[in-house]
């Protein structure tokens, strides 16, 4: 089987993610997409129309976000060493994290200004913010699912936080799809599992793969 062509050289490459890590983000992401997808047929007039059928998009809503905190592909990677030191590394924040961070409020874009391991500062921020919010998001709305469980009140409030929240994550998803869109080698890390030596140097210094 003859290479991609747009694949470099494989002494030039390091390994990045296994399959068990690159499944487990594409099951996320489409059980994500799925609930911003739904949610905005849901709440906008327009979109509501085209999509019809709304007790269907309630139906697919309601399943992916009861799937979306545990789904089947995560539960599987747990298997791998490699998934569950990524879930460490993402965890943990040390000193160059902060180096990091205070380089990115300066917008200091230079390479050496900002000191990251194999994830940095703000990939760290957005996956403890993004797991946070997904649990939030999953009370909340099974508190508007069994109605019947629950004083009006509370079903009130869990509706306000619900719909600003969802909004919250829409803006944040969009800016971590734009920042993968303006980066082909990350992209091609999740997509492949290799990463240019020199980009992963490059922004990555701390990184031993």
């Amino acid at each position: 089987m003859l290479p991609r062509a747009d694949a470099p050289p494989a002494a030039t490459t390091v390994r990045r993610f296994a399959p068990a890590q690159r499944w487990a983000h594409r099951a996320v992401a489409l059980l994500m997409g799925v609930c911003v997808a739904t949610a905005a047929c849901l709440y906008v007039p327009q979109l509501a129309q085209l999509a019809g059928r709304r007790a269907l998009v309630v139906t697919l809503h309601q399943w992916s976000g009861l799937l979306l905190p545990v789904p089947v592909p995560v539960l599987a990677a747990l298997v791998s060493r490699a998934f569950r030191a990524d879930l460490a590394r993402l965890n943990r924040f040390g000193p160059h994290d902060r180096v990091w961070l205070r380089s990115a409020l300066r917008r200091d874009r230079r390479p050496a200004s900002r000191p990251a391991g194999k994830f940095n500062a703000g990939q760290k921020l957005y996956a403890a913010w993004i797991a946070g919010a997904t649990l939030v998001m999953l009370g909340t709305g099974l508190l508007m699912w069994f109605t019947h469980l629950t004083p009006l009140v509370w079903r009130t409030a869990a509706t306000f936080v619900h719909d600003w929240l969802a909004l919250t994550v829409g803006i944040v998803l969009a800016g971590h799809v734009g920042m993968a869109l303006a980066d082909p080698e990350a992209r091609r890390g999740l997509r492949t599992g290799s990463v240019r030596r020199e980009w992963a140097e490059r922004e990555h210094p701390l990184w031993r793969p």
